[in-house]
């Protein structure tokens, strides 16, 4: 990481074409490259307002920063401008017609479901490297600048930014949409001393359609562009540490770490692009495996499985909590997989973890009675 205050020397901004600096985000697997400017005042009071319903759950580290997160100056002093950039990573085998199938895969109750961006490499490690590579030819181009790079890594606004500098508009799940990539992308910023020209923002395009709001399971889309993560399950699998609310678990189906439902709903993403980089390619033996089979996994072939995945940062603990919720919802929907299911939650009875052993408990207690037999009189 380099200090903005270290530079001595000013870049030639004016030097700079941004055709140039697409041709290299291009080059470098980035599907676009935008600029904004690093006054966001106008999203503070929006802000504020979701922390102070609490709408940001267990994530304290969003209310620590306060308001650096809508001012990138204060947050890294001596920044100008904002590069932003994202990056396909819908996986490069996927099908046509990929959206029905992934909605059809929350039917198989016994198999676990990952969200689509978490099926490969970790993407953090994969944006922040190339993102580096690009200020280093921005700074071959215009001389010695400082700089740094965030990856979903610091309290940045990064839709904000994105939306700003003409990367898509916001849309009502408030994800990042964009007319010809829908919204299975990641994003990228790099804070820089140097002051460029903005590109321009993109006009909405959601119109009156309310998909992605009336598909979610647990109702964490309050309202158009609103979220509260507490009930979101991609926070509530990924996030959140501690027990999940025992009414959102029988919502959660068989999602083990994400959710996609709002994705694979939305009618721009007929439009996702398949990612250039074989980074995002499917792992096997994540995706679509048994529950019974992930809950078998020791600590160490957790460890060993999901290395380099952004899966492993959860940890074994939360991992076994997400599979035993999974669990539960299917042993409370079929009865075919249930012998091994038991088996294989029973195991866990008595691990070392409180967070694991209650919903290896709730788990267990959701198989269905058997009917009474009932005795009719002639």
């Amino acid at each position: 990481m380099n200090n903005l205050k270290a530079q001595t020397s000013t870049p030639d901004a004016a030097a700079l074409d941004m055709a140039q600096l697409q041709s290299w985000g291009q080059e470098l697997g980035f599907s676009q490259i935008g600029v904004a400017g690093v006054d966001l005042q106008s999203a503070e009071p929006g802000l504020a307002a979701w922390l102070e319903a609490g709408f940001h759950g267990s994530m304290d580290y969003m209310q620590r920063h306060g308001t650096k997160r809508a001012r990138p100056a204060e947050l890294v002093p001596g920044t100008l401008s904002v590069i932003t950039a994202r990056m396909d990573y819908l996986p490069r085998s996927t099908p046509p017609g990929w959206q029905s199938i992934e909605m059809d895969r929350l039917q198989s109750s016994a198999t676990g479901t990952v969200a689509l961006y978490a099926r490969g490499r970790d993407y953090h490690k994969v944006l922040r490297s190339r993102l580096q590579t690009l200020v280093g030819r921005l700074a071959a181009h215009l001389g010695p600048l400082g700089h740094r790079v965030f990856t979903d890594s610091a309290p940045v606004l990064e839709a904000e930014l994105a939306t700003r500098s003409g990367l898509g508009w916001r849309g009502k799940h408030t994800l990042v949409l964009h007319r010809e990539a829908g919204s299975l992308f990641f994003l990228g910023e790099i804070f820089v001393d140097v002051a460029l020209t903005p590109t321009p923002p993109v006009e909405p395009h959601c119109g009156s359609c309310s998909a992605c709001i009336d598909v979610c399971p647990t109702q964490a889309i309050i309202a158009p562009y609103q979220l509260d993560a507490r009930r979101c399950i991609s926070y509530l699998t990924i996030e959140h540490a501690g027990s999940i609310d025992v009414q959102l678990r029988p919502l959660m189906g068989n999602r083990i770490y994400g959710c996609d439902d709002c994705q694979s709903v939305c009618p721009w993403n007929k439009y996702a692009r398949t990612s250039r980089l074989p980074d995002f390619d499917e792992r096997t033996g994540l995706n679509g495996q048994g529950l019974a089979v992930l809950l078998g996994w020791s600590e160490a072939e957790f460890l060993q499985r999901t290395e380099g995945s952004a899966i492993r940062r959860i940890g074994h603990v939360r991992w076994l909590r997400n599979l035993a919720v999974a669990a539960g919802n299917a042993l409370r929907a079929v009865d075919t997989a249930a012998p091994s299911l038991r088996s294989a939650l029973q195991a866990h009875l008595d691990h070392e973890s409180e967070i694991v052993r209650e919903h290896v408990q709730w788990a267990l207690a959701q198989v269905p009675p058997k009917p009474s037999q009932v005795t009719y009189a002639p």
